[in-house]
């Protein structure tokens, strides 16, 4: 059977950039207040003429111009996002024809900050099915456009990117995806939600004065939650693998909270073999692995052969891990 290896990765920032003091402006926090509690110290915001597919059509490009792939060689593209430029028709649809990617089909998933790992498990399995030569994986979010700038507990944590990698059909020596471990937990989708613009709550003259067509968060709740799963999905993935937290060479993880990755990494034992990244970006949700990905790669933290594991808790509750031998 084919082994599935991610073969490029490209990454897209928005050039406008927000910080701490910038928002100090804005609502009542302070630089060292937002440090302190969550290792952010700037975002970066897209304009308002740029939406979601814009920049996954940019991580996009970057991506398939690093091992020279055509648009015209996809498979599938996957667009993990929950900020699409509209509910239909899919992010998916208006990256594909932005590309000219005229041999694909695609669609938009939607798992908040564990979007990213959710799309690279499908596309690791449609590539060992022997299904799919080519898959592109896009995390893409504009969260600035679903964020109360009046709230401090949400506005200083949120910012925009997009990032992409490409899974292929090959590898050898053992490369490539090894497992993953997936789950949901619905009892947490209280704690973090945007209520309205659904079926449940359409959106209102009542609904936008009551200012639900926001991101809402009980931030000790989720924080309890994601510090106590991020630990988890990682030390049992890992033991199934018959790996130990030593054969480890570098923890990608969902950068929501630098607390959140910093405990989870002092539970697992790994030390420093970790990216932690989100004190320029902040939380990007669905790109913030991709992004964490691309440093690692361009400082030459990640290398070929390397045991990576990629990790995200988020909204819903979601939780996912993929345990990948690196590929290049």
């Amino acid at each position: 059977m084919p082994k599935a290896i991610i073969t490029a990765v490209g990454c897209y920032t928005p050039p406008g950039v927000l910080t701490n003091d910038d928002l100090s402006k804005m609502v009542e926090t302070s630089h060292e207040w937002i440090m302190t509690r969550t290792g952010i110290c700037q975002r970066h915001i897209a304009p308002p003429e740029m939406a979601t597919s814009d920049m996954a059509v940019e991580a996009a490009k970057a991506a398939l111009a690093r091992n020279g792939t055509r648009p015209e060689d996809l498979d599938a593209i996957l667009v993990c996002t929950v900020t699409p430029d509209m509910l239909f028709p899919s992010t998916a649809c208006l990256v594909q024809n932005r590309l000219g990617a005229t041999r694909t089909w695609g669609f938009d998933l939607a798992a908040a900050c564990s979007g990213f790992v959710y799309g690279l498990t499908t596309a690791a399995h449609l590539v060992e099915a022997g299904t799919h030569r080519k898959v592109l994986v896009i995390g893409a979010d504009t969260m600035s456009r679903i964020i109360d700038y009046t709230d401090r507990a949400t506005c200083v944590l949120f910012g925009d990117a997009a990032g992409a990698f490409l899974v292929e059909a090959g590898g050898n020596n053992g490369s490539g995806f090894i497992d993953f471990s997936n789950e949901i937990d619905g009892s947490g989708g209280e704690f973090l939600k945007m209520p309205a613009g659904g079926s449940r709550l359409p959106a209102s003259l009542e609904t936008v004065q009551q200012r639900l067509h926001y991101v809402k968060q009980d931030g000790q709740q989720v924080f309890r939650y994601a510090v106590r799963k991020m630990y988890e999905v990682c030390a049992g993935l890992l033991e199934r693998n018959h790996f130990k937290p030593a054969d480890l060479a570098l923890l990608v993880p969902h950068q929501a909270n630098r607390r959140i990755i910093t405990a989870a990494c002092d539970r697992l034992g790994i030390g420093d073999r970790v990216v932690i990244n989100i004190g320029r970006y902040g939380n990007t949700t669905a790109a913030t692995i991709p992004l964490a990905t691309h440093e690692a790669i361009e400082s030459g933290r990640l290398k070929k052969g390397d045991l990576v594991l990629f990790a995200a808790v988020g909204a819903g509750y979601t939780v996912g891990a993929v345990l990948w031998r690196w590929d290049y």
